[in-house]
């Protein structure tokens, strides 16, 4: 979701040829996204790698707006790596509020005291040294590498897996999971140049963001309309397997968030009693609750009481 801010540094991991297949995709989509672009903090130089960083754990499957807030006041509160690696994990679940997916920020937190002890508080430039943090993966490692660095890797996520999808293979959505032909075919549309690659890895995604979406795309405002397979077939209908829906209401994830939302707003141990109202089922309760246990964001201590983790 970044753009590169600055000059690129250090190697790359991917492979460059004379010319693209993509060549002819390159420059009407980052003209638009030069003209297009949104004005987001982690985009700018100031945030520096480990902004980017924060971002892109933040927008896993998070809208822009409401990472916006959390992440001005995360940034406000910890503004390098070791300022969050010198504070309890409990903390960086506490400050991530009501962003889901809660594991996001003890992850995060694993990974500034990682980058603090073996980068000297620094996020690394290399990679395999990013893909090496813990809580990091093939797609953070590459954003990371591409949107801080400006390296030149495929950065997959799921705006940019249904733009190749439309673009060039001809189908509505892209499969379920990431698929090997995927990944290969977003390196074969990678610019052989380190920034103009870096360039089209952020606007390939702001494309899918802004134009390309999941639902309703806006054909009329896509640079790259005259080129895309789909919409030069028809638009023919997704015949793939069902798309994942994303049901929250009455599930255990709702559970776990308001069992956090106790122990956020709760500066000191909570009583078993008070996390027992928040949910009427006590079996999907005790359930979600264990679960928070087993995940490390929930600490039991003596004579039932719970709190956010200190180590």
């Amino acid at each position: 979701m970044t753009a590169p801010t600055k000059p690129p540094h250090g190697g790359t991991t991917e492979s460059t040829s004379e010319h693209a297949p993509g060549e002819p995709l390159h420059s009407p989509v980052i003209d638009w996204f030069d003209e297009h672009a949104r004005d987001l903090p982690w985009r700018r130089p100031e945030a520096g790698a480990w902004g980017v960083m924060v971002s892109e754990f933040m927008l896993q499957q998070t809208p822009v707006n409401r990472v916006l807030p959390v992440y001005e006041q995360w940034l406000a509160r910890w503004p390098r790596p070791a300022d969050l690696a010198a504070e309890a994990p409990g903390e960086a679940v506490r400050a991530w509020g009501r962003l889901g997916y809660p594991r996001r920020a003890l992850r995060l937190h694993g990974a500034a005291v990682a980058i603090t002890e073996r980068h000297g508080g620094d996020v690394p430039a290399d990679h395999s040294q990013l893909l090496a943090l813990p809580g990091i993966g093939e797609y953070t490692a590459a954003a990371v590498a591409s949107f801080a660095y400006g390296q030149r890797h495929a950065v997959l996520d799921t705006n940019v897996r249904r733009v190749f999808a439309r673009a060039v293979t001809g189908v509505q959505y892209p499969p379920n999971a990431t698929t090997a032909a995927e990944r290969r075919l977003a390196r074969e549309l990678l610019p052989g140049d380190e920034a103009t690659a870096a360039r089209w890895a952020a606007a390939s995604m702001e494309l899918g963001a802004l134009v390309c979406t999941a639902k309703n795309e806006s054909c009329h405002r896509c640079p790259i309309a005259a080129f895309c397979a789909w919409r030069l077939a028809g638009k023919p209908a997704h015949e793939g397997p069902p798309r994942r829906g994303q049901t929250y209401a009455g599930t255990d994830r709702q559970v776990r968030g308001r069992l956090l939302a106790v122990l956020r707003e709760a500066h000191a141990p909570v009583p078993q009693a008070a996390l027992d109202r928040v949910w009427h089922e006590p079996v999907q309760r005790a359930r979600a609750l264990d679960g928070l246990v087993a995940d490390g964001l929930v600490e039991p201590l003596p004579g039932g009481l719970y709190r956010l983790p200190l180590t």
